[in-house]
């Protein structure tokens, strides 16, 4: 992988959000769920879909505070538009593990 400078990975928009609704998502060609993400005042309520259920429980993800791009170009997913893109890790067998933050963030948060 190439370099990126101070300024290309500034205009990356890396916010805390929080889980607020969790579907199933059975069109979807690999497993995923839909999900609903609130970001605060600012962003808003955002929704995407994210293959996270080898790993992750609806009931696990609700309430969960994650990390999300917020300023991505949206995206045809299926039939839904992805409005943020929900970050994490893939392991080798494919599965995701979530990237969190390890204490309580204020919603809307900006990474820094």
């Amino acid at each position: 992988m190439g370099t990126i400078s101070w300024d290309e990975f500034a205009a990356i928009d890396l916010r805390v959000g929080r889980v607020i609704d969790v579907q199933d998502f059975p069109e979807a060609r690999k497993p995923a769920f839909q999900i609903k993400v609130d970001f605060g005042d600012e962003i808003g309520i955002r929704k995407s879909s994210a293959q996270l259920t080898d790993l992750y429980s609806k009931d696990d993800l609700l309430g969960k505070q994650i990390i999300g791009v917020v300023n991505l170009l949206p995206k045809q997913i299926g039939p839904i538009i992805s409005e943020f893109l929900i970050t994490g890790f893939i392991q080798k067998d494919g599965s995701v593990i979530l990237a969190v933050p390890d204490k309580t963030a204020e919603v809307g948060g900006k990474l820094s």
